[in-house]
């Protein structure tokens, strides 16, 4: 706008008074892991709901390492379980990406399959719902500061400390750009300090 009203306007501004300052980054991105008991915690109370699909929906998410709208809107003609896999058509990015089942995760749609017709959607539950029970649920455990995207975050860490490489933990999550990955291969600090410790010099 300065330079516009200098080389335009022909007014008599020799600099941009915004060039000398700077501003300083904020990284406010959010790094929340699951504290020890917490998700045991999160589990006890959604099996109190009289809606079961909570803590399915719940489990799903840690392992998965599915976005909220993207486990609401999966079907059963995205779940193969022969394969032991989901596809999601079009993620957050605009890519598709298939999604490989951990033992708990296939268990989880197993389970669903047998108990209800396999059409339609995979977990019928709305967002709002869902946004309504995740709010009791924190508040009956007395967990504080925690939302519901920040299982995604647990999750992708988790692949990274059962050793997943960073392509491979990629093609799950469905990053494209490994540095905005790197944010997440945070390990649990008690995890390492443990392994720290009880390490024996040469």
């Amino acid at each position: 706008m300065f330079e516009v009203a200098r080389d335009e306007w022909h007014l008599p501004i020799r600099e941009n008074p915004l060039d000398k300052v700077k501003l300083k980054a904020t990284d406010n991105k959010r790094e929340r892991r699951l504290r020890e008991g917490e998700y045991e915690k999160l589990l006890e109370v959604a099996r109190t709901r009289k809606n079961p699909w909570i803590e399915r929906v719940i489990t799903f998410a840690i392992e998965t390492a599915m976005r909220r709208g993207e486990i609401l809107n999966l079907k059963w003609d995205q779940v193969d379980l022969k394969r032991r896999c989901v596809t999601i058509l079009e993620s957050k990015n605009g890519y598709s990406r298939t999604i490989p089942l951990t033992r708990v995760a296939y268990a989880v749609l197993q389970q669903s399959c047998e108990q209800y017709d396999r059409s339609g959607y995979v977990f019928p539950l709305t967002a709002n719902a869902l946004k309504m029970a995740w709010g009791r649920i924190l508040k009956q455990a007395a967990i504080t500061d925690l939302h519901f995207h920040d299982l995604r975050h647990e999750a992708i860490s988790r692949f990274f400390e059962i050793g997943l490489t960073v392509p491979e933990v990629a093609s799950i999550s469905g990053h494209r750009n490994s540095a905005m990955l790197s944010r997440y291969g945070h390990a649990q600090m008690s995890r390492i300090q443990d392994r720290l410790f009880s390490h024996s010099p040469d």
